[in-house]
């Protein structure tokens, strides 16, 4: 999932970070580049889950992209306890911005899936709530760009124009010329031209 959209959507409907929201890969280094002062957060890339394969003789699979925001408080202002309920009301706010946002067209709503405490000392409070939205791998339909090796293989491959179907009875088989089974002679021949 691309973090921007998350960044900006957090940034419009989260008054209490007033724009001080950035995204980043990494927590650490995000935050020694001191791109957000407290009370401020950070949208970060957690990673994906797949389920399995659900097809027979294709590719399609749900896709499971999760990240983080990692909220950091100033605790010399706060305090452990009035920490604690400002990181209630931030819930709150994330939970109104994200849970059932679509980050892009082809995600579904965006879910929430938890909340931990990562430190407190006397100069910081960080929280990390984690989201994550499903996708879909495999297109839907022929027209859709492919999106695995075998889609992209099969586009390559020439349109069926139609088929040829000869039909070798089992019964009645001629004995005289193989026994069991077909007999070699064609008893029905198919042709169909596809449109």
């Amino acid at each position: 999932m691309k973090i921007n959209p998350v960044v900006l959507q957090l940034q419009q409907w989260c008054p209490v970070f007033a724009g001080r929201v950035a995204g980043g890969v990494d927590f650490d280094a995000a935050r020694a580049s001191h791109q957000v002062d407290p009370p401020g957060a950070f949208v970060i890339a957690t990673g994906d889950h797949a389920s399995d394969n659900d097809l027979a003789n294709s590719i399609r699979q749900n896709i499971s992209d999760g990240f983080d925001v990692m909220v950091i408080l100033d605790a010399t202002e706060q305090g452990a306890q009035l920490a604690a309920d400002v990181l209630h009301d931030i819930r709150a706010q994330l939970w109104r911005a994200l849970v059932g946002w679509k980050p892009a067209a082809e995600y579904d709503p965006i879910t929430y899936a938890g909340g931990v405490l990562v430190q407190i000392d006397r100069a910081l409070v960080i929280y990390r709530y984690s989201f994550a939205s499903i996708f879909q791998l495999g297109r839907n339909t022929d027209t859709d760009p492919a999106e695995t090796w075998q889609e992209l293989e099969q586009d390559g491959l020439p349109r069926l124009e139609g088929f040829d179907i000869n039909v070798d009875c089992l019964d009645p088989a001629d004995h005289n010329l193989k026994h069991p089974g077909p007999d070699g002679r064609i008893e029905v021949q198919l042709k169909e031209d596809l449109p």
